[in-house]
């Protein structure tokens, strides 16, 4: 699946119950755990059904163990499982793609780099239909200034080619660095007309 689709498919309130968002670039999958974790819970069901996990603390047993366990006074909960690429024992996620908790909406965030495909279980996760498999690329040089005009029209406002590329020139390729800036010069903006 593409960014855009799974952000279509959040944003229309279509949550599948497995998130496995991968790769180099992690922008996007930061962005996709924001939007997860800001949407599919109500401010209020987020303090007993929304648990944030970390790789390095946990192995794969105790998440699925916790993704299996019911919502309280909720219709769902999320387990966000964060730095996934520190989790050993991924094997063990097997039997929870198989048989998933459907009122769980589970994230798993591997950044940084590729699963090793080889592994059935990455195997299993991109071609479960009930597991929005997402690979965050990282982007060539060439291809930041036509993503921070898309950005900018995301933002609902326009940039030049030409200030594109010396922004991409000055700040490099790092995207959630392009992002903030260009945020930071949004709320600048809007903070002179106040």
């Amino acid at each position: 699946m593409t960014f855009e689709e799974i952000k279509k498919e959040i944003k229309a309130k279509k949550y599948r119950p497995i998130y496995f968002l991968c790769g180099e670039e992690p922008f996007f999958i930061d962005r996709i755990t924001e939007l997860i974790e800001d949407t599919v819970l109500s401010e209020d069901e987020r303090a007993f059904n929304q648990v944030v996990m970390y790789g390095n603390d946990v192995n794969m047993s105790t998440v699925t163990d916790t993704a299996r366990r019911f919502p309280m006074m909720s219709e769902r909960q999320v387990v966000v499982v964060r730095e996934a690429q520190n989790i050993r024992d991924f094997d063990n996620l097997v039997p929870y793609i198989e048989h998933f908790q459907p009122s769980t909406v589970l994230l798993i965030a591997f950044k940084n780099k590729k699963p090793d495909k080889r592994k059935g279980v990455f195997r299993k996760l991109g071609s479960s239909p009930n597991c929005a498999y997402f690979e965050s690329a990282k982007l060539y040089d060439n291809k930041i200034p036509e993503w921070i005009i898309n950005y900018c029209k995301g933002k609902s406002y326009t940039i030049t080619s030409k200030a594109a590329g010396m922004l991409a020139e000055s700040l490099g390729t790092d995207l959630s660095k392009l992002a903030n800036e260009i945020d930071r010069s949004e709320e600048r903006r809007v903070g002179k007309e106040c």
